[in-house]
């Protein structure tokens, strides 16, 4: 059967290959520390973030991929590395002649697959993040009174801790924080006539406010914050309701988040995209280069010219061979046994 991609390969290719597969398996090695970093940061942003993620959003299955792939690449630069240096010297490559096989193969196999699996999940699950966000936000807006709920005694600090850090207001905008009650009711006068007014007022007997918390302020602008009457142009003077990003913060954190999130998955995606470029070539030189050895008999200065390939035979005819081996070929017709002849009637003579 004849090599799928034979070349042949002398002396001194061969040793500028295996050359080149060092440097290549380096550089494998340090796309696999970056693509590992870049994950791990995503991964720590995601479990900060977790309040405010829906738990049914898939989005962190990415960066648990890409530090699997990137933990792959890693071992394989390393791996390849040392295989590439060992096949210069003939008293460091026997070692390295039962290694290389399963080693191309966990390569491409696991490596190659979860590279695949990651720069998949980079394309499909920003979609998944944009829904989860909502859903997550709407979920810690509405748990903002909670201070004194079981599972949410915390859900207060935590927004107004997002609203400070990202500089955003409510879900999309400050508005948000109109349409919900967002002061615990243990903090409203039951004496007060206008909070009894507003509950009654309300289907729902909620405490709506056109007003929003502290931490939508901005602590740049040059009057002080104004939280109440928001929507009121004549509660405060010199006020335009119209251009609240003048006081509070103009985004809403579904947006800086979400931004946020996709630089980030982006940026991993391009390190995946580089790392399974680096491993293919790594992976095929290494390839090469061992069957080119063993054509030799693992005489690494050997003169005369050898042929590295790819798969030791046609595809087709390996495909056939596994077919056969493996016990599920057709079974050959039985042969059509031809009817017997009926023997002749005897003509009995007249008598």
């Amino acid at each position: 059967m004849a090599p799928v991609l034979p070349v042949v390969l002398p002396l001194q290719p061969r040793i500028r290959l295996a050359q080149g597969l060092w440097l290549l398996s380096w550089l494998l090695a340090l796309a696999g520390c970056l693509t590992l970093l870049c994950s791990g940061h995503l991964l720590v942003q995601l479990w900060h973030l977790g309040t405010f993620l829906a738990p049914s959003c898939s989005f962190p299955a990415l960066p648990q991929t890409a530090l699997a792939a990137g933990v792959v690449a890693l071992g394989t630069g390393l791996g390849g590395a040392g295989a590439s240096r060992a096949s210069l010297d003939a008293a460091q490559y026997p070692p390295w002649r039962g290694v290389l096989s399963p080693m191309l193969a966990a390569g491409t196999a696991a490596g190659g697959g979860l590279l695949a699996l990651a720069l998949g999940l980079t394309l499909v699950l920003p979609v998944n993040l944009h829904q989860g966000l909502e859903d997550g936000l709407e979920a810690a807006l509405a748990h903002y009174k909670d201070t004194e709920v079981p599972g949410h005694c915390q859900a207060k600090r935590l927004m107004d801790e997002l609203q400070l850090r990202y500089h955003c207001c409510g879900r999309h905008s400050y508005k948000d924080w109109f349409g919900i009650q967002w002061v615990s009711n243990r903090y409203l006068d039951p004496n007060d006539q206008d909070v009894v007014d507003r509950i009654q007022s309300n289907v729902e007997g909620l405490y709506l406010i056109d007003g929003v918390p502290f931490s939508c302020c901005n602590p740049h602008s040059p009057r002080p914050c104004l939280q109440n009457q928001l929507s009121d142009p004549y509660a405060h003077p010199l006020f335009d309701p119209r251009q609240p990003n003048l006081n509070l913060w103009a985004q809403g954190c579904h947006e800086v988040l979400l931004g946020h999130l996709q630089a980030l998955s982006g940026t991993l995606g391009n390190m995946l995209a580089i790392t399974f470029l680096l491993q293919a070539l790594v992976l095929l030189g290494l390839r090469y280069l061992q069957t080119a050895l063993e054509g030799l008999g693992g005489v690494i200065d050997g003169e005369g010219e050898t042929q590295g390939y790819l798969l030791p035979g046609g595809l087709r005819d390996m495909l056939k061979t596994a077919w056969l081996q493996g016990g599920i070929a057709p079974k050959p017709a039985a042969e059509e046994v031809p009817p017997e002849e009926e023997p002749p009637e005897e003509v009995l003579p007249e008598a």
